[in-house]
């Protein structure tokens, strides 16, 4: 396209017009412009009318991370929202659009890909997160450390089995003083159940020359209430495992957010 606009020469302005050069900018208001990506350029004008005071990295800092809702830890991890988009809405929209923030963490690649503004490079980052916040959980039993309550039992297989979209059985075995040997998921099958063979038990507690062991598996549905099932399979691998003399300490069933122990009930 031609330029339109008439030469200068032939523009001629009134006596009384004043022309005021305007300010050129500073190399570092230049340099900072060039700096900012596009998905903050998009939610800078958001940031700005922010109060310091609600922003969540530094409240975070000045309050700690307990006092910060799903939406702000979530726009901390996404730290930039997209164009029209800025990150505590984007955050609040990816808790709606997941249910929460657990469906939000254990979403398939495809699932969690899919939305607008994730990608496999945060799907990377959110399961390295997942796996060094059970790796912190795990390290007193991978020193080596006896399980000294329930409680520690409790922490450990709600952090490994606590977001299984299936249904998973494991066991711990242990030693003649209760450390672990080995946390092994022995069996998996779908939503509903898994099936759960006796001999296969046993065979893995003389493998591993386990004095006692604990069960637990996973109820997918969230609800970790003992089943009657779940009673009777105990009792038969009670059973099998005396005569090895291997002990069965306890039965665990995790659900979402809680842990139900078949000893402390007295279902054993």
């Amino acid at each position: 396209m031609k330029n339109s606009q008439a030469p200068p020469s032939s523009v001629k302005p009134s006596a009384k017009t004043t022309r005021v050069p305007l300010p050129k900018a500073t190399s570092a208001v230049a340099d900072s412009a060039a700096a900012v990506p596009l998905a903050s350029a998009a939610t800078a004008p958001f940031a700005a009318l922010w109060p310091t005071d609600e922003r969540p990295r530094e409240r975070l800092l000045a309050h700690g991370s307990e006092c910060l809702s799903d939406a702000e830890l979530l726009a901390i991890f996404l730290r930039t929202g997209t164009r029209g988009m800025p990150v505590m809405e984007m955050a609040r929209y990816l808790l709606e659009t997941f249910g929460g923030l657990r469906s939000l963490m254990t979403a398939s690649s495809r699932q969690f890909c899919s939305v607008k503004g994730l990608g496999t490079a945060k799907y990377a980052q959110m399961q390295a997160t997942m796996e060094m916040a059970r790796r912190v959980t795990d390290e007193p039993l991978r020193q080596g450390n006896p399980l000294k309550s329930p409680e520690d039992t409790r922490r450990f297989l709600a952090s490994r089995l606590g977001t299984y979209p299936h249904e998973v059985f494991a066991a711990l075995f242990l030693d003649n003083r209760h450390r672990v040997i080995h946390y092994r998921e022995l069996f998996r099958g779908t939503i509903d159940g898994a099936a759960v063979y006796p001999r296969e038990v046993v065979r893995q507690a003389l493998e591993d020359n386990a004095a006692a062991v604990i069960f637990a598996h996973n109820h997918p549905s969230g609800a970790a209430e003992p089943s009657q099932a779940d009673i009777a399979l105990t009792k038969r691998l009670k059973d099998a495992l005396a005569l090895v003399d291997v002990r069965v300490l306890d039965h665990m069933v995790v659900g979402h957010g809680e842990v139900i122990s078949l000893a402390e009930r007295g279902l054993m």
